[in-house]
């Protein structure tokens, strides 16, 4: 399906180090797009930028917190100097779940989570939003999660910060449409990654797959093709909603 293809398109994916970010960011380099990475650790966008150009992509690396908006700035603006244009952004950099019981969560903690997933979140947006309202067309998608919308025990933070990212991306999605930029979600469930591998090995993780429909987690590499729709031509009457890959976990 060619409206699926990213040729010719630059994209930016944050948290691209490790994990989902990665996986997204190879799928959307294969998808065609000349790909821009972020993340805290550069070590990890440099095996990230091996990977890729060995297979022919053009890669920018752009280390860094998104919770930092001087920064952010700063990594648009050199996206712009590279390609002239930026076309689709997923934000996916975010802090997990810690499993704390809310009484004892921190001011510290509870304002580093909010930081980084939803003022990190709208950071971004708004300068890629920026150079994709001047060129009148676009597409953000901004990386959720399940939780979100549904309750789970000892991640107030995390889904008060989701919570409002899905939020956001109504807002953003209602206020940008006449201008031609597209604003969506993306709600993975539970899959493998370096990040999860401690909660999934425990009895959170007997309990997470008991609770998924099609009997498992998911492998990092099985989001990107929801990321790759989001961001081509293929979904351009979609803005405003949340795609959810979780299994079926929600629906159980």
């Amino acid at each position: 399906m060619t409206d699926m293809r990213l040729d010719d398109k630059t994209a930016w994916v944050t948290g691209a180090g490790k994990g989902l970010g990665r996986a997204i960011a190879v799928a959307l380099s294969q998808a065609g797009a000349t790909v821009a990475v972020t993340a805290r650790t550069a070590s990890d966008l440099e095996r990230l930028e091996s990977e890729l150009a060995g297979h022919g992509g053009k890669v920018l690396v752009l280390p860094g917190s998104v919770a930092d908006s001087g920064a952010v700035r700063t990594m648009v603006e050199r996206i712009t100097d590279w390609t002239g244009r930026l076309d689709a952004v997923v934000n996916c950099a975010g802090v997990s779940p810690h499993f704390t019981r809310s009484e004892y969560v921190t001011d510290e903690d509870w304002r580093h989570v909010l930081d980084i997933n939803l003022a990190g979140t709208f950071y971004c947006c708004r300068e890629a939003g920026k150079v994709m309202l001047e060129q009148g067309s676009g597409s953000i998608v901004n990386v959720s999660s399940v939780h979100a919308s549904t309750g789970f025990e000892r991640i107030a933070a995390y889904a008060a910060s989701k919570g409002g990212v899905e939020a956001l991306t109504k807002s953003l999605a209602v206020e940008w449409a006449e201008r031609g930029v597209r604003v969506n979600a993306l709600a993975p469930g539970y899959f493998h990654t370096d990040l999860s591998s401690g909660l999934l090995a425990s009895k959170w993780g007997e309990r997470i797959v008991r609770s998924t429909p099609l009997g498992r987690v998911g492998s990092a590499e099985e989001l990107g093709g929801a990321a790759v729709f989001l961001a081509s031509d293929a979904s351009r009457f979609v803005t405003g909603t949340t795609l959810t890959v979780d299994g079926g976990w929600t629906a159980w």
